[in-house]
């Protein structure tokens, strides 16, 4: 019985972990996208154009590292 109780909370912990990992991925790769947008937009005065670029490259990472963590066989 403690053998099965355990068994459920290692999957719990696994899937807490993947969930938390998915959301950090998310929020870093967008962060990133926006801040270097604009730094690049005060660097070179293309407000907000360079701004939304990167925001887009950001999301499209994201999606991108989502997907390559979904297909990994690690969780």
């Amino acid at each position: 019985m403690d053998s099965d109780n355990k068994g459920k909370q290692n999957g719990f912990i696994k899937a807490l972990s993947y969930l938390s990992h998915v959301g950090i991925t998310i929020i870093a790769c967008v962060a990133v996208g926006i801040l270097l947008g604009r730094f690049l937009d005060s660097l070179l005065s293309t407000t907000p154009w360079l701004l939304i670029v990167c925001a887009l490259l950001g999301i499209g990472a994201a999606i991108k590292s989502i997907c390559d963590i979904g297909s990994s066989n690690k969780f």
